[in-house]
């Protein structure tokens, strides 16, 4: 090379800005409310977070990057957010089907995890369900379980984004004694992971009909003091509703509301009961609903109005709830049927459509989990929490719309890479820091000691 080209050259890659990792793909999908999607895109990666989004072609004279990666027949989209989870019970998958909620509770989840709930079953069974999310696309999810502490320390290790729920319940568990000791102990969670760049953690009261008006009191100003939010299942079934109002004489929702809890820290989930004033307001409190249609479904417990909920402006996000109700953590699966429920349920064909459930499964639970500032979208300043899927398969050929073949075309086996916060956590469909061999062994031997 001549003195001259050289000196070219040199000034040409001084003039290029050096980044981590650039990320070249057929469509960008960034559910920021500007663009639907972007042909012959690409995302620049630098320090964890999303700096820039532009035509492939100028991204290639404007970055070196010290990862350069081509998806030729792949959409880059933002991580899925699994806005309701009980991670550790994917070890529980298939142990008690076909019944209905409160006998498949009673009598088969609740004394299971009596016999068998411990700080290793969690483990283990985080990191199973972990697993399953990374590789269905999943980069964020929200937990509710005993020792969460252990959930926390899963995900923090594994490089998972996580709010991980301080669980609260009347009765004695494995994790704690009396609703005093569950508080305290979900207090130094809450400390310990203080600033964290991947945990957040929220108050997890499992539900009205196990969690009395004190604790709940507690749990109220403790959420006001610490801008925490309060994730509870609610108006879950009908049956819950009526023992309510027999008990108390108010339907769940009027009792949290006189206790202070509906509120814009509210994560009301399941919520297939409800009546137009108590979509009113949630709506007029800025409360958050998870809607997990597949595990409602399975146990017949009823169909969340979305749409007359997105309708009144209530926030709307999605969830799989457990593997153990569902049986998968599949967000793919979970926006298909959210999208074809919500037709049928409302007997029209343009109730719920893709774009709109693609953004319950990504932004609006990521605003459900006081995340949206951070993830939920590809924007510039957030995390790169992205997801490649590959459009270029039999299944899925011809493409005239991403984002509808988003919703009704693609399966959770079409992902195949995954980065949270700017960290390949997936690679070819490789998870990158899960040993899946050893954690099949370990799932195995928990397995067996369940069916012995």
């Amino acid at each position: 090379m001549s003195n001259v080209a050289l000196a070219w050259y040199n000034g040409y890659c001084r003039a290029m800005k050096k980044i981590d990792t650039l990320l070249h793909a057929k469509w960008v999908i960034p559910v920021d409310n500007k663009q639907r999607y972007l042909e012959q895109h690409s995302v620049a990666i630098h320090e964890g977070k999303i700096i820039d989004i532009l035509p492939s072609q100028a991204a290639k004279k404007s970055y070196d990057a010290d990862v350069i990666r081509d998806y030729p027949g792949h959409a880059l989209m933002p991580g899925l957010v699994n806005s309701h989870t009980h991670a550790a019970m994917n070890l529980f998958r298939g142990i008690a089907d076909d019944l209905s909620l409160m006998d498949w509770l009673q009598n088969h989840i609740w004394p299971a995890e009596a016999e068998h709930i411990n700080e290793a079953f969690v483990h283990t069974g985080t990191e199973l369900a972990i697993a399953e999310m990374i590789r269905s696309g999943t980069t964020c999810f929200n937990d509710m379980y005993f020792f969460p502490d252990v959930t926390a320390r899963v995900a923090a290790d594994i490089g998972m984004r996580a709010s991980v729920g301080l669980i609260l319940i009347d009765f004695p568990t494995v994790w704690a004694n009396n609703s005093e000791e569950y508080i305290d102990k979900g207090l130094t969670v809450f400390d310990h992971y203080k600033g964290h760049e991947l945990i957040r953690t929220a108050f997890a009261p499992h539900a009205p009909y196990t969690v009395s008006d004190e604790p709940l009191k507690r749990i109220q100003v403790l959420s006001s003091e610490l801008e925490l939010n309060v994730h509870i299942h609610i108006h879950e079934t009908a049956f819950e509703v009526d023992e309510a109002v027999k008990n108390t004489g108010k339907r769940p929702i009027a009792r949290l509301d006189e206790l202070g809890l509906i509120s814009h820290t509210l994560q009301a989930v399941h919520a297939t009961q409800l009546t137009d004033e108590e979509i009113n307001l949630l709506a007029m409190h800025n409360s958050s609903v998870i809607h997990c249609p597949e595990s409602n479904m399975k146990l017949a417990s009823g169909i969340c109005p979305v749409k007359q909920l997105m309708e009144a402006g209530v926030n709307v996000a999605l969830g799989t709830d457990s593997s153990s109700s569902n049986n998968n953590l599949d967000m793919f699966g979970e926006m298909q049927t959210a999208a074809l429920l919500a037709k049928i349920s409302n007997m029209d064909a343009t109730a719920l459509p893709a774009d709109q459930v693609l953004q319950m499964a990504t932004i609006n639970g990521a605003r459900a989990l006081g995340m949206e500032d951070v993830t939920g979208s590809l924007e510039i300043g957030k995390f790169a929490d992205i997801v490649a899927v590959d459009f270029d398969t039999i299944e899925t050929i011809p493409v005239y719309d991403p984002i509808s073949h988003l919703v009704y075309s693609c399966s959770r086996e079409q992902v195949t890479d995954v980065w949270i916060a700017g960290k390949q956590r997936l690679t070819d469909r490789v998870l990158t820091t899960i040993d899946e061999k050893r954690l099949k062994q370990e799932c195995l031997r928990t397995s067996k000691n369940i069916t012995n």
